[in-house]
């Protein structure tokens, strides 16, 4: 079975049995929030549970149905169709398998920060922001800008949105990495061709009581004039907040929210995400070395080339998956890449 973590069907409609018990407490909705949370847990499993029971009782009934048969080539037509449904369904649900980690059914925060070469690169993340935000619109998510800084001439040098919904930091996380440009350049006055790369990060949103401990003094606290949106009193107020991890040396800023407080939620929000995915990075390579596994000690690798000229291809280098439809991908279609290495990924023993 080449699908990451254990699929225990079982164990998810217990859980969602669980949680249905505990709404029809007295005092489950004393906490909304909670409640809120809990409510959407056990929509998400009950959804994957049924989903799952669906496609086992049209095999089973299939089955039952070939045994009478018999040479009947109506009911045997039938049954052809329906054996054909069935391995189509089940393509397409393979890659749930793999979205079993603590925080992947739940919301997801993504930066992309542009890499060296100034406009070019900068533009090509913007480029990058708009295909993900059409994926999330096409996934029904809700979007948000927490952070963003734009560029002199054309683009942006860096942004973080966050994304609210099922699954979106399951499959967000596929995307995590470097992206490589090649086209002719728009701002090139004499149209040569361009290589341009922008980074790709990925973290879930970790509840509150999630143990990512972080002692007050091991932060650094700044704040100034917000150049972000947020009606004129952010533009007459220092509502920006900068957060610096003195530890390891992590930046996080937050200037799209009304206040000073909420910024400062939101980029200790960052911050939790970031240094979640920071020790996720350093079990995996302690894990590999154990396995006498070479990997690399990051997760900025590249992972995807878009090549615009002299041809037309959209290609992923972990799993060779390709498309000449270029104008789609940087539409927003993008499933193809990220169910292809959620399939991929190896059983985690």
């Amino acid at each position: 079975m080449p699908y990451g973590g254990v699929f225990d069907l079982a164990a998810k409609a217990a859980r969602a049995a669980e949680l249905e018990s505990e709404t029809q407490n007295e005092n489950f909705w004393n906490d909304q929030q909670a409640a809120q949370k809990k409510m959407q847990e056990m929509s998400s499993l009950r959804g994957v549970v049924d989903t799952w029971d669906g496609i086992t009782r049209r095999a089973q009934d299939a089955l039952e149905l070939l045994e009478v048969a018999d040479d009947d080539p109506g009911m045997l037509t039938e049954l052809e169709a329906e054996a054909t449904a069935l391995e189509q369904e089940l393509d397409s649900r393979e890659f749930e398998l793999a979205l079993s980690g603590p925080y992947d059914r739940g919301s997801a925060l993504f930066s992309i920060h542009a890499g060296a070469g100034g406009t070019e690169a900068q533009d090509w993340a913007q480029m990058l922001l708009r295909m993900y935000l059409r994926w999330a619109e096409r996934h029904n998510y809700k979007t948000a800008v927490t952070d963003i800084t734009e560029g002199e001439e054309a683009g942006i040098k860096s942004v973080t949105i966050e994304v609210d919904g099922p699954n979106a930091y399951g499959l967000l996380k596929a995307e995590r990495g470097t992206h490589r440009l090649v086209r002719i350049s728009p701002f090139d006055a004499n149209s040569r061709r361009h290589t341009s790369f922008a980074k790709l990060e990925v973290m879930p949103v970790l509840d509150e009581d999630i143990d990512i401990e972080i002692p007050a003094n091991d932060i650094q606290v700044e704040v100034y004039l917000s150049s972000g949106a947020g009606g004129q009193n952010v533009q007459k107020n220092q509502t920006a907040v900068r957060i610096r991890h003195l530890p390891t040396g992590l930046i996080v800023t937050s200037q799209n929210e009304r206040s000073q407080t909420q910024n400062r939620e939101m980029a200790m929000k960052v911050l939790r995400g970031r240094l979640y995915e920071i020790e996720q990075e350093r079990r995996a390579v302690e894990k590999a070395k154990l396995k006498g596994q070479n990997v690399e000690a990051n997760f900025g690798s590249q992972i995807r080339s878009y090549v615009l000229h002299p041809y037309q291809m959209v290609k992923d280098l972990r799993t060779d998956v390709e498309t000449g439809n270029t104008g789609a991908v940087l539409d927003g279609e993008i499933d193809m890449f990220i169910e292809a290495w959620l399939k991929a990924q190896p059983i985690d023993d």
